[in-house]
Formats: C-alpha cells, structure tokens, sequence
C-alpha cells in the first residue's frame, strides 16, 4: 500500500513547481521567485586546456625513453632501502616528465622504488607530497598500469 502512495505524494509535492515550468521558452530570463536553484548557480566559465595535452596520445606526452624505463626496471635494490609503507596512487600531471611517485611517506627528495601489485619492480625519484600520492605517467607506462587504475603499490627508500 506504502509503494503506491509514495510516488502519489511525490507528485503532488513536485505540481508546485510546475508553474516554474510554463515560463521556460516564452523567453523571460526572470525566474520565479526565491528560485534557489537560479539565485546560487554560478555564472559558466570555459575553460581550455591548451598546452597541458589536451587532445594529444599518451605517447606524445610521455617523453621518457623505453631505455630509461628498461634501466629503472632493472635497477636492483638499493642496499639500505626499507619499505616506507604502501600508497594507493593516482596519475599525476603528465607535464611533469620522469619516474617519480610523489607521497607523504618522504619528506625530501630521495631516490626510491616501487613495487606494482603484478610484482614488477621499478626505480623512481620519491618526491614529498601530502595527501593523496601521485605517480607520474612514465612510470605508470613502465609497470604496466592502465592509466584509469588506482593502484596500490609498495614505496622503498632510504
């Protein structure tokens, strides 16, 4: 009896608003009063993404050699390396060329690795950062990650 009457009332409780309705395509810009949806919308911008990629293939934007992946995949462990701790990692700005995951478990420049959740292991720049970490576009490529994916890798440092 309940799931018939609810939408009942939700209509009834929407006819009010219908009044709104007839003045659209009469061409008043006007809107009706205390119309809270028209008094707090911000004005639109445009925006452009001119010079930050837009519109350009990943292969474009990514200007780390396949020799600079390959080494930083090679690169054995550092003597001395400890794990920091894990970091769920998002893609960080494709302008910022390099192998580097920027995390708050670092608190200055270092060199460091990460290890994929596929186990693949690779040398990369640590960089200090707050909040959410972020890995650059070249070592996404270089481990192997789809570049929609919110990975949780491992981070290794001094």
């Amino acid at each position: 009896m309940i799931t018939r009457i609810a939408p009942l009332l939700v209509l009834l409780a929407a006819l009010p608003g219908c009044e709104a309705l007839k003045s659209l395509g009469k061409g008043e810009d006007k809107a009706p009063p205390g119309d809270l949806a028209t008094e707090f919308a911000a004005p639109v911008e445009t925006t452009s993404l001119e010079g930050m990629g837009a519109g350009q293939s990943v292969a474009a934007l990514d200007q780390t050699s396949a020799a600079e992946k390959s080494a930083a995949l090679a690169a054995p462990a550092q003597g001395g390396e400890r794990a920091l701790g894990k970091a769920v990692v998002a893609l960080g700005s494709p302008a910022e060329q390099g192998l580097w995951v920027q995390t708050a478990l670092v608190s200055a420049p270092t060199k460091g690795r990460v290890t994929a959740s596929n186990g693949q292991s690779l040398a990369v720049e640590l960089r200090p950062g707050t909040g959410g970490a972020l890995m650059s576009l070249a070592a996404y490529q270089a481990l192997g990650i789809a570049l929609t994916e919110l990975p949780e890798v491992t981070v290794y440092g001094p």
